[in-house]
C-alpha cells in the first residue's frame, strides 16, 4: 500500500480512526499483560521467600 503522503498514511482512506485505535489498543493489551506478569512474578516470589523463612524457623 502506498501513500501520497504523511497525513494520507495516517488517515488509511478514512480508516485511519479504525486502525490507529485497534494500533493502540493491542498496546495497552500487550502492556497490561507484561505489568501483570511482573507483579504476579514479584507475588510469587515473595510467597515463596515467605514459606522459604517459615521453614527455616520451624527448623
Amino acid at each position: 500500500m502506498e501513500f501520497d503522503s504523511f497525513q494520507a498514511f495516517m488517515q488509511m482512506g478514512k480508516h485511519g480512526a479504525f486502525v490507529w485505535s485497534a494500533y493502540g489498543i493491542t498496546l495497552v493489551v500487550i502492556l497490561g499483560n507484561l505489568i501483570a506478569i511482573r507483579r504476579r512474578k514479584k507475588n510469587v516470589i515473595e510467597t515463596i521467600q515467605r514459606k522459604i523463612k517459615r521453614e527455616q524457623a520451624g527448623l
